[in-house]
């Protein structure tokens, strides 16, 4: 694996690995999102402003939502690069394009996403500090077509067996991993549904011991699941659509 920058994107070369495939042989949805969520991670460290940066100062990103678009999924063994820039700061807001392509350079998987930084002691969002404005540097963002952030339940959600977040499901804030929400989602997926797009809204972070309510909306080409606590206030509202034929 090796990181570089082409301009001020940020891109790393990897291969499929087997832990990363499913039963077809090839690489998972949530195995997607953990590359680009790693890539952007990778960036941050390079650029002196990551893990250990954020907690000394008390800050840390929080997803707010992501939009994944899956044109192929890759086989085991095959080469990928991920790549990731941000786009545009507001405020305390910051905004981010991912993109996954295969060795002849074709884009296999493309993502767009939204970010808050939040202090840490008080919970409540800042205003980026100057150093990562600085470092941090802008590339166009890529033309997708995106869906509006807000997310709605449809109506007919149904209600499914509760379940209690364990250790396994956190990241280092001790929160539930975003990567973890969509595996959860996955779960309610009928039989040979092959996700085309995720939407995902994240509202409110689960801890370890937090029992999560889902309930599930099944259409023909999409799938909505809502992960919420026991008075319905929800954690994550994920859409899961069907790839095209």
């Amino acid at each position: 694996m090796s990181g570089r920058k082409e301009e001020q994107m940020y891109s790393f070369d990897s291969r499929v690995r087997y832990s990363e495939t499913g039963p077809q042989g090839r690489i998972t949805p949530v195995a997607i999102l953990d590359y680009f969520q790693d890539c952007s991670s990778f960036q941050s460290e390079e650029l002196g402003i990551g893990v250990a940066y954020l907690k000394e100062h008390h800050l840390a990103w929080v997803l707010v939502s992501w939009q994944i678009e899956i044109a192929r999924y890759p086989a085991l063994g095959e080469v990928i690069t991920a790549a990731t820039w941000p786009y545009d700061f507001k405020g305390f807001y910051g905004y981010r394009n991912f993109a996954m392509t295969d060795s002849a350079g074709v884009r296999t998987a493309c993502g767009n996403s939204s970010w808050v930084l939040l202090d840490t002691e008080n919970g409540r969002p800042v205003r980026l500090p100057q150093i990562m404005v600085d470092r941090y540097v802008m590339e166009p963002a890529l033309p997708m077509e995106q869906g509006p952030r807000k997310m709605k339940l449809p109506e007919g959600m149904e209600a499914r067996e509760p379940f209690v977040v364990q250790r396994f499901h956190l990241d280092t804030n001790q929160h539930v991993n975003n990567g973890k929400y969509i595996l959860m989602a996955q779960e309610y997926l009928p039989e040979g549904f092959g996700i085309g797009r995720i939407r995902a809204e994240y509202k409110k972070s689960a801890v370890y011991g937090d029992t999560i309510y889902p309930s599930v909306k099944a259409e023909e080409q999409r799938v909505t699941v809502s992960l919420a606590d026991e008075s319905q206030a929800v954690y994550t509202i994920i859409e899961l659509e069907k790839m095209h034929d």
